[in-house]
Formats: structure tokens, C-alpha cells, sequence
């Protein structure tokens, strides 16, 4: 049970925090276990590498593209009520995956739970941020940042043990138990909901950018089966580039704009935004490609595969708020220099693995590395990006942060239909580490260019969200 560190919150703050916490945790559960199924899935009902990628970018597309309309529509129709839709489209999706007789289906329906997912992080946070004031929002919202991050701890361990010993398929109903808590907690609660009716929904750039991230995500990932001179894979290319033009102009005009450019203008914001993306970029590609890798080629059960980054989430938990606090006395800039940095030597260390791989070897140091590394960048990270921009902004603020994370991931995932060339062997393995490490070394320098230390440091900038909670 989650304990509310401010005892003169109310019955309602609490259940409040709560709800929120289980409507997050469903969709980052989600997003940490799916890796760990992948072979499983590709063995069963077929398909190479890129119906693997499909399967991860399908929830991604949606998810990031809609991130940010779910603010607005929670605006309009009660953050409730788009929080209840969330939770049971979710929930139905991830059961018919669990039936699902095709990989085809399977893609489908991860799409479909990437709209729901959509609707989960940012209602949960905007009741966080409506319902706590001061510094018992900031425990609020270091609480939900703590809670939902124990996902990338229990989703790998749990999927592991279900696809080794049960099935990849009831790796998907995991998430019915909390969906099923969180929806009962809601009826528990009765809150009367709270609607904004001047909001405009930006349709229009929710259009545009599905349209503009499924292009060229689909022509990178087919291209290897089409190639480029396909009308197949160039056309989507063309038609997504042309949409993104579009909904940069779109929302440069736009009443209510889904992504307020105006944001950018702040040094801090933008320069960590550009940051996120080869840092998050790295750590969807990096990801994917070792836990698959381990099972496929080196021969490890889902089970140890999933355990491999397991210190990972434990350094990222145990370490973040202390580098939070040091951020806080000595600025973003340097931890955001290092902390990328060390966990591109981390990943490096990887490319002494074989088909035949030591875990205490040629993994666990990498992984040491790597979590100290990010455990480093995190917290700073979101405390440049949010420090930027005024109290107001924040939430709008966090939900573009999130949608270039999730963008990011999805992106270089789509990717590695170009970086690897022919089966997944020891070679293809470490030309994406190599891309991998790069992105980190790529984050490292945007940071240490970009990023400024403000004159006047928020103290406790791990009590804010993260991308990674």
C-alpha cells in the first residue's frame, strides 16, 4: 500500500494517489515486460525481426502520438472518466492479445493499447497535480515517479517466469489484476469529475502526427523486406515526412496546439528535449536489442534474460533521489554530462559478447555502468527540462517530455531494420551496440553544450516525473 508522506492528507488524497499510481504502473508494466516475450512470440506465431519491431513500435506509435491529446481530452470529458476509458480499452486489448491466433492481430491490438496507455500517464498525473498543493504535491508526484518505476522491476521478472513456465500470451493479463483494483478504487472514491468546456481538442494534429510517425516507422522497419525504391516504403516515407512539416505548421497556429512550440524557447527545455531523445533513443534500442539477443542467440531463458538489467532498476530506484540532490546543490549540467557518458562505456563493455555469452563477464559490468550512468542523468534531466519552464507548464511540460521519450524509443527501434543486415548474429549485435553507445555520447555532448545550471536550483529535483516513472 502506498504511503502519502504528508499525514494531513485526506482519505480522498489518498486513494487519489493511489488510482494514479495503478493507472500508471498498468501501462509502464506493460512497456518493460513486452521485450522479454518477443522470441516467444516470433516462435509461436512467426515472423522475423520486424514483426518484432511491430510489436513494440505499435504500442509506441499511438501511445506517443496521442500523449498529448489525452491532456486535452481529459480537459473536456473529466479526467474520470477519460481515466476509466483508459483502464478497461486497455484492459480488453490486453486480453484479446492474449487470444490472439496472429502476430498480425497481436500488432493491431498493441496498437489499440497504445491508445489506452495514451489516456493512462497523463490523466493520473493531471488528478495528482489538480488534487495536492505545495510540497505535498512534490511527495506526491516523488511517490508516483517511485512506484510506477518498481514496473521496470516486476514486469521483466514476472514475463520471464510466465514465458518460460506458463505462456508469453499470459504475460498480457498481468496487467487485468491492477486495471481491475484501479477501476473498483474509483468507485470507491465517487470523485465528481471536473470539466474544462472552453478546451479545444487539436484533432487535426492528432491526425498529422499518427500520420507522421507511422510513415516513416513503417518505411524503416519494411524496407528491409520492400527496399527503398519500393512505392511500398517510399511512399509512407514522403507522406510522413510531408505530415510532420505539417504539424509543426499546424500547431504553430492551432488554438489549442496538442505541442505548445512556444516551450522550446526556453534554452533548458529545448536543449534537454534534444537530449531525451538520443538518451531515451538509446535506451529503447539498447533494450530491445540485448534482451532479444540473450535469448535468441546466446541461448538464455526469458527468465535470466529478463534479470540481466534487473541491477539496473534497482540503481535507478536507490540512486536517483541522491543524485536528485546533488543536481540540486551543484546543477543538471555536469550529471547530465557524466552520467550519459558512463553508461556509453557501459554499453561499449558489451561488444566483447559472443553467440556465447558469460553473464558475469560481458553483462553484469556493462549493466553496473549503465545504471550508474542513468541513475546519474535522470533526475537532472527532468529538473532542467521542468526548472525551465514556469509551475503552470509543468504538467503540459512533463507530457511533451514523455510523448519525445516514447517518440524516441519508437524511432530507433524502427531503425534497426537499417543497422542490421541479415539474421541477428554476434555482428549485427554490436553494430547496435555501437549505435546505441553513440546515442549516450550524443546525449552526453547536447548536454554539456546545451544545458546551462540555472542561478537558483529547485532543491529537490527527484521529487519531479521522469520519462522512466
Amino acid at each position: 500500500m502506498v504511503r502519502v508522506l504528508n499525514s494531513s492528507v485526506t482519505r480522498d488524497q489518498r486513494l487519489i494517489l493511489i488510482i494514479a499510481i495503478l493507472a500508471s504502473f498498468v501501462a509502464f508494466l506493460d512497456g518493460s515486460v513486452i521485450n522479454v516475450a518477443l522470441p516467444a512470440i516470433r516462435n509461436e506465431l512467426g515472423g522475423g525481426l520486424s514483426t518484432q519491431q511491430w510489436v513494440v513500435d505499435a504500442y509506441l506509435i499511438t501511445l506517443g502520438s496521442l500523449i498529448l491529446l489525452a491532456g486535452s481530452l481529459s480537459d473536456v470529458f473529466g479526467r474520470i472518466v477519460i481515466l476509466r476509458i483508459g483502464l478497461v480499452g486497455f484492459g480488453i486489448a490486453s486480453l484479446l492479445i492474449a487470444v490472439a491466433p496472429t502476430a498480425e492481430l497481436v500488432i493491431v491490438l498493441r496498437g489499440v493499447q497504445g491508445v489506452a496507455g495514451a489516456l493512462l500517464v497523463p490523466s493520473s498525473l493531471a488528478l495528482i497535480m489538480s488534487t495536492f498543493r505545495g510540497s505535498a504535491q512534490a511527495h506526491a508526484i516523488g511517490q508516483w515517479t517511485a512506484w510506477t518505476s518498481a514496473a521496470f522491476i516486476v514486469g521483466p521478472v514476472l514475463g520471464g517466469i510466465f514465458v518460460d513456465f506458463l505462456s508469453w500470451r499470459l504475460v498480457f493479463a498481468i496487467n487485468v489484476l491492477p486495471i481491475a483494483v484501479t477501476l473498483w478504487m474509483l468507485v470507491v472514491l465517487g470523485h465528481k469529475d471536473q470539466r474544462s468546456p472552453d478546451t479545444r481538442i487539436d484533432y487535426l494534429g492528432a491526425v498529422l502526427g499518427i500520420v507522421g510517425l507511422g510513415g516513416p516507422v513503417f518505411a524503416l522497419i519494411e524496407q528491409g523486406n520492400y527496399g527503398w525504391s519500393s512505392p511500398a516504403v517510399f511512399v509512407p516515407m514522403v507522406v510522413g515526412v510531408v505530415s510532420l512539416i505539417a504539424f509543426v505548421l499546424w500547431q504553430r497556429r492551432a488554438p489549442q496546439p496538442m505541442l505548445p512550440l512556444v516551450l522550446f524557447r526556453q534554452r533548458n527545455f529545448s536543449m534537454g528535449n534534444i537530449a531525451t531523445i538520443f538518451i531515451y533513443g538509446a535506451l529503447a534500442l539498447g533494450g530491445f536489442i540485448l534482451v532479444v539477443y540473450l535469448q535468441e542467440v546466446a541461448g538464455y531463458p526469458a527468465t535470466l534474460a529478463a534479470l540481466a538489467f534487473l541491477p539496473s532498476s534497482i540503481g535507478i530506484i536507490t540512486l536517483s533521489s541522491y543524485f536528485g540532490r546533488l543536481s540540486g546543490k551543484y546543477g543538471p549540467r555536469l550529471f547530465m554530462t557524466l552520467g550519459p557518458t558512463i553508461a556509453g562505456v557501459g554499453y561499449v563493455t558489451f561488444l566483447a559478447m559472443q553467440e556465447s555469452v558469460n553473464y558475469f563477464t560481458q553483462v553484469l559490468p556493462g549493466v553496473v555502468l549503465f545504471s550508474i550512468g542513468l541513475s546519474m542523468t535522470v533526475a537532472p534531466l527532468t529538473s532542467a527540462i521542468l526548472g525551465a519552464i514556469s509551475a503552470q507548464q509543468a504538467g503540459v511540460g512533463s507530457a511533451v517530455n514523455n510523448a519525445v521519450s516514447r517518440i524516441a524509443g519508437l524511432i530507433t527501434v524502427a531503425l534497426l531494420g537499417v543497422i542490421v543486415v541479415g539474421p541477428l548474429d554476434a555482428d549485427n549485435f554490436h553494430r547496435v551496440i555501437i549505435v546505441t553507445a553513440a546515442l549516450l555520447f550524443a546525449g552526453a555532448i547536447v548536454s554539456f553544450v546545451g544545458i546551462r545550471n540555472p542561478a537558483q536550483v529547485d532543491p529537490d529535483p527527484a521529487d519531479v516525473a521522469s520519462p522512466l516513472g
